[in-house]
């Protein structure tokens, strides 16, 4: 089985990135591939579809870091697909959101446990599933409904994109990777959906077998490409309820929970 090739930055990892591409996106605030989003805003690919749990807020401009809503409020986004366009909270107005709301860009919104499995079925094969999310509701209407059992529910298509970008706490030379305890969420299905899965790792690479197979969470066989962050990593600070510390979500010390 071909390696994945080993590139020596993040913008290398994504210089050949066409317009018009799709792309996975990885993280839920921990476990987001930041350094990969910054390479992609430097390159200046456009035409983007864009596939995440979120689209987040623009944090270019308030800590540097590069979100789907900073894409497409440079107008470089053509189409995303997400569970939450929206800010979080009223007291935090996206700016992105207008784009959505005037025709600049496409917003398919979909429940979040519904664009995991859509994920999961496309890294698997599944062309499609049925699902009893979303019915009732005008989310059913504009989707073939069929019942089961007395039962109805929702066609949905399986997601895979072009490329997927994932963050991993380790890889070995082989591909292998493992994240890190909350940062693992969306990771492992987006790099089976992503015909070039991209993943960029906190750790200095290891040999092939020095990760326990039982702590293998992606197989190398799904990575196309690695990069380790050495230098000037990009990383999600976040403030603790209790202390008010900073911790680094992505960091040994700033998530809780066995790996």
């Amino acid at each position: 089985m071909p390696r994945p090739e080993r590139y020596d930055s993040a913008a290398a990892a994504v210089a050949d990135i066409p317009d018009g591409s799709s792309i996975l996106v990885a993280g839920f605030h921990a476990g987001v591939p930041w350094n990969l989003m910054q390479a992609l805003w430097e390159q200046g690919a456009s035409d983007l579809v864009m596939i995440s749990t979120t689209v987040n807020r623009p944090l270019r401009d308030e800590d540097g870091r590069v979100t789907i809503a900073d894409l497409v409020l440079a107008g470089r986004v053509r189409k995303v697909i997400a569970s939450f366009t929206a800010a979080p909270h009223p007291s935090q107005p996206n700016a992105a959101e207008d784009v959505f709301r005037e025709g600049g860009a496409d917003a398919e919104l979909v429940p979040q446990g519904t664009v995991a499995e859509r994920i999961r079925a496309g890294g698997a094969g599944i062309p499609a599933f049925y699902t009893p999310a979303g019915v009732g509701s005008a989310y059913a209407e504009r989707r073939e409904q069929r019942e089961f059992d007395g039962r109805s529910y929702v066609l949905e298509r399986g997601i895979t994109a072009d490329y997927a970008f994932v963050r991993a706490h380790q890889a070995d030379e082989a591909g292998n990777l493992l994240y890190r305890r909350a940062a693992r969420n969306f990771n492992p299905i987006m790099a089976t959906a992503g015909r070039c899965t991209i993943a960029e790792v906190d750790e200095p690479f290891l040999e092939a077998g020095e990760i326990d197979p039982d702590q293998v969470h992606t197989p190398g066989v799904y990575v196309a490409r690695l990069v380790h962050i050495a230098e000037g990593r990009i990383n999600a600070p976040r403030r603790t309820r209790r202390s008010g510390r900073e911790l680094d979500l992505d960091a040994d010390d700033g998530a809780g929970g066995g790996s």
